[in-house]
Order: structure tokens, then C-alpha cells, then sequence
């Protein structure tokens, strides 16, 4: 077969695969009759409903695992069972803010690894149309693809992980303070919460927002705030919340317990900064060392073995 025959059937290939992805997400744009009747009926006990009837999300991968659902799940079974680590992935998850099942999870690392492999494969194709004899080689370097887009999703997990603690460090010192003021201005433990959470926004916010959910439930309030220092992954917010809840069900003065939480969390980040400054310090070195004292050096002596060489008999 040619060179032209491999093109047109790989544009064929792909053509009707955007054919099919475009059908689908026309389907999945559709307003749903769940989507429109579920807000007047959020009172209802959910007792006895199926899955089916929960609402299909419109991610790319509730799409994918729409049109290939039992070929994903199984490979996302399958990733599972190679890889477990389940009730870390799902401990990542709620500490990362994902609306997400560990094996939506496995699905998605299944979606970058097939991402991953078709950009080997195609890869594999042009090199085995110069080279038929790189089959094999090709064949392991798609394989090989595969396994790093899965674990690429994993760091990425992690790395989204890191990146939302930084932003609950960052919110933190102002929250508290907030809270401060609000109790010390008269405001009641729950009355004060309601208030910062309204008037404030951010991943510590949304926290704290369920933390009064659950307190508006019938949930007391050291339970919930207990529940979130076990749930969370900083060990300064997890003393902020214990500090909280031994506050409310000892008495003690609240306002003076928030006031030290922030000045805490400031000293840290402080003594954070410090500590990157450092570091950043010693990489600062690096092009001093090795690009600008060697031209200097350069520079300086050059002349003198030029002027030697030209002084010599």
C-alpha cells in the first residue's frame, strides 16, 4: 500500500471518529428532563432512586464512557487492580475538591493513556512507513505511552492537590481573621461562619461551607469542625478546626483562639518564604557560576595570551 492509501485511510479514520464524537456531544448538549425538574423536587428523600436517574455530567469523559462504557470499565477495572492504592486516590480526591468517584477516576487515567498512545501510535506509523522494520520497537514505545499517560494523571492528581492546600494557606490568615471579628463582635460561632462564608469566596470558604451544612443538619458544631480537621491534609488547618471545636464545647474564648490560629499561619508562611528564598538563592548561583564568571575569566585573560603568543620569538 502507498504512502497516499495510508493517508486517506487514516483520514478516514479520523473523520469518522469526529463524526461520532460530534453526534455524541450533540446528545449530551440536550437539556436532560432530570436537569429541569430535579430543582423543584430537591426536598424529596432520595430513598429507592436509581442511578440512572442521577444526572449525566457533560465532562468529556461521562462522554467518552457513554460511548465506549464497558470497554472503559473494564480497562478501568483492570488499572485497579495493577495500580490499587484505592483509598488513597479517593483521600486525594476529597482533599482536591473532585466531585469524583475513584473508578471515574480510573476511567479518566484509561482517557489520558489512550491520548497517550494514539499520539505514539501515530508517531509509530509515520516511523514504520520510513523504517517497516521498527515494528516492534514501535509497538513497545505505544505501549510504553500508554503506562505514562495513566501515570501522568496520577501526579496531575497530586499536583492539583498541592496547588488547592497553597490556595487554602493563602485564604487562611484572612478567614480566620474575619472570624475573629465576627465572634468578637458578638456573633455566635454558627452566626459568625454564616456570615465570612457569605461574604467570602475560595476553596477555605467552600470548606467551611459545608462544615454549615452539616451543622444546619443537626450536626454539633465541635462534630462537624472535628470532621473537617479529620479530613483535611494541612496540619494547620486541621489545628484550626480542633481548635474550634474544643473552643465550643469548653467555652473557652473563641475570638483569642482565631487571632492565634492566623498569627500562626502567617509566622509559617513566613518562615516558608524564608525558606524558598534560600533555596532560590543557591539556583541563582548556577548561571553566575557557570555563564557569567567564565566569561569574565575569559575576558581577562584572554588579551594576556594573545599579547604572549604574539610577544614570543
Amino acid at each position: 500500500m502507498t504512502p497516499a492509501w495510508w493517508g486517506a485511510l487514516l483520514g478516514a479514520v479520523c473523520a469518522g471518529g469526529l463524526l461520532v464524537a460530534a453526534s455524541r456531544v450533540r446528545v449530551i448538549r440536550r437539556t436532560q428532563i432530570a436537569v429541569r425538574v430535579l430543582p423543584y423536587v430537591r426536598d424529596l428523600p432520595h430513598v429507592g432512586r436509581t442511578p440512572a436517574l442521577r444526572v449525566a455530567s457533560s465532562s468529556p469523559t461521562s462522554a467518552a464512557a457513554g460511548i465506549f462504557g464497558p470497554v472503559l470499565r473494564s480497562a478501568a477495572d483492570t488499572v485497579e487492580r495493577v495500580l490499587g492504592g484505592a483509598a488513597s486516590v479517593r483521600r486525594r480526591l476529597e482533599r482536591a475538591d473532585i466531585d469524583k468517584t475513584v473508578h471515574e477516576f480510573r476511567v479518566e487515567q484509561v482517557m489520558w493513556g489512550l491520548g497517550a498512545f494514539a499520539i505514539a501510535a501515530a508517531y509509530a506509523v509515520l516511523r514504520t512507513l520510513a523504517d517497516p522494520g521498527a515494528g516492534l520497537s514501535s509497538l513497545l514505545l505505544c505501549l510504553v505511552a500508554f503506562v505514562a499517560g495513566v501515570l501522568a494523571r496520577d501526579n496531575h492528581l497530586s499536583g492539583q492537590v498541592k496547588a488547592r492546600e497553597r490556595r487554602i494557606l493563602a485564604e487562611f490568615p484572612t478567614v480566620a481573621e474575619l472570624l475573629a471579628l465576627a465572634v468578637a463582635a458578638g456573633e455566635s460561632p454558627v452566626g459568625a461562619l454564616d456570615r465570612v462564608v457569605k461574604r467570602s469566596g475560595g476553596e477555605l470558604s467552600s470548606d467551611l461551607g459545608r462544615v454549615l451544612a452539616a451543622v444546619r443538619t443537626g450536626e454539633p458544631v465541635g462534630a462537624a469542625f472535628d470532621r473537617m480537621a479529620a479530613t483535611t491534609g494541612l496540619p494547620l488547618v486541621a489545628r484550626f478546626a480542633q481548635g474550634i471545636a474544643v473552643a465550643v464545647e469548653r467555652g473557652t474564648p473563641l475570638a483569642e483562639v482565631l487571632h492565634a490560629q492566623a498569627t500562626d499561619v502567617r509566622e509559617a508562611g513566613r518562615r516558608e518564604l524564608i525558606e524558598v528564598a534560600a533555596r532560590k538563592e543557591v539556583f541563582m548561583m548556577v548561571p553566575v557560576v557557570f555563564l557569567v564568571l567564565p566569561i569574565t575569566i575569559l575576558f581577562a585573560f584572554w588579551p594576556g595570551v594573545v599579547g604572549l603568543h604574539l610577544t614570543a620569538p
